[in-house]
């Protein structure tokens, strides 16, 4: 374990920063890599409706909890979301925040909360890559359970004592909430909105569930430290989509999701249309890497934007000299983006309303975009790439051909 206090870890330098050595990391990742097969679910699972843990029972609230916030030029919204997590009523926490090489106050303000409250811990990732993030905190994890909370998010009092209790139970390995846009421009407020319906997200549940249920993925998930490892964390090939992709690897090994819509995740979405297009295409890129690792992950649905934009691409090509051709491929998509999105006008507000069919076309297009974008990586690389490798043991390759190294800040 990586811990200040273990001499093993690393030294101190006159910063008060622990430098750990690189082989430390490399017999930490070498040690968590199992194939999924052998990491099985409990023998024992106890029958538990989605409804019965509330809350931590008075006798496990000692049980520590290590919660992880990758950051990287969070200056803006991290004291916020760092506020409402010593906010919890569940207090053993250990709390890791993971910089990664910010160039704004980030690892500043870490510092700064650090010094006044000593569950707060500061690691450096200058690999500046979520997934590496995500392993370097779950390598530094000393508590049984491990919730991720995004950066520019916020979580209600209840977030850990509600996720713990669910995990406890041995019934779920991984329990998640809500995903509700905050917008604080009118394009934003839009966007929160769009991510609300089944037109701009699908049947991403998380974005608009009411009720518990068993899904496929969850947004910013608790997690069994134990099975983390067993499942070699996050792969650091994936610079999007890691999440959906742990998830997948968790479902095959047995393990069941769930998601509780009382835990509400309050997450500061896209605030301009660009900005919403640029994020969506590299969600559908990263999801052609995914599928190259996991064939069998890809659903019809995953194939609908990308339809799409065959479709407007096709109805381009035939605009000149075929405009009435042209007019009848586009015309089901605009009937869709204008009648079929009057609902989420009439939700947000005055000034957001005029963003709302822009901000849908951005996530459809952009993720069809996206998709082909990754196709074509996957056909100009000839199957060379790294993904061509083992998915089963991504932390062996979790910082490619570099030693690995991590900062834990003593507070």
């Amino acid at each position: 374990m990586l811990a200040v206090s273990d001499p093993m870890a690393g030294r101190l330098d006159a910063a008060g920063v622990l430098l750990v050595h690189p082989r430390v990391m490399q017999q930490f990742e070498l040690s968590m890599v199992v194939s999924p097969s052998t990491a099985t679910r409990p023998k024992h699972l106890e029958e538990e409706h989605v409804h019965g843990a509330d809350t931590v029972s008075d006798s496990s609230r000692e049980e520590l909890v290590t919660v992880v916030v990758p950051a990287r030029n969070e200056e803006r919204f991290l004291p916020a979301c760092l506020d409402s997590i010593l906010a919890q009523g569940y207090p053993a926490l250990q709390v890791l925040v993971v910089d990664g090489a910010s160039t704004d106050r980030t690892a500043e303000i870490v510092r700064e909360y650090a010094a006044r409250d000593s569950r707060v811990e500061l690691l450096s990732n200058p690999e500046q890559i979520i997934p590496v993030s995500l392993n370097l905190a779950l390598a530094a994890a000393r508590g049984r359970w491990l919730v991720r909370v995004d950066a520019h998010a916020t979580v209600p009092s209840d977030y850990v004592s509600i996720a713990v209790g669910h995990l406890r139970t041995g019934r779920w390995a991984a329990v998640g909430g809500r995903k509700d846009g905050v917008g604080l421009t009118p394009a934003g407020r839009a966007i929160a909105g769009v991510m609300t319906s089944r037109l701009g997200v699908g049947n991403s549940v998380y974005h608009y569930g009411t009720a518990p249920q068993p899904v496929e993925h969850v947004p910013f998930g608790a997690y069994s430290v134990e099975i983390a490892r067993s499942l070699g964390g996050w792969d650091p090939r994936l610079r999007v989509n890691q999440d959906f992709e742990f998830d997948y690897r968790l479902r095959q090994a047995g393990h069941e999701l769930l998601f509780d819509p009382r835990l509400t995740i309050h997450w500061y979405c896209r605030q301009s249309v660009p900005d919403l297009y640029r994020q969506y295409r590299r969600y559908g890129r990263g999801k052609v890497r995914v599928a190259r690792l996991h064939p069998q992950s890809l659903s019809l649905r995953h194939l609908a934007a990308p339809s799409l934009v065959a479709v407007l691409a096709a109805a381009a090509a035939a605009a000149p000299r075929r405009p009435a051709v042209a007019a009848l491929l586009v015309s089901p998509y605009v009937l869709l983006l204008g009648p079929g999105s009057e609902h989420l006008r009439r939700d947000v507000d005055v000034e957001a309303r005029r963003w709302v069919v822009p901000a849908l076309a951005a996530m459809h297009v952009g993720w069809g975009v996206g998709f082909w974008q990754g196709v074509a990586d996957m056909v100009r690389d000839g199957g060379r790439s790294e993904l061509a490798s083992s998915p089963l043991s991504p932390m062996v390759r979790s910082h490619g051909d570099r030693e690995p190294t991590a900062e834990i800040v003593a507070s």
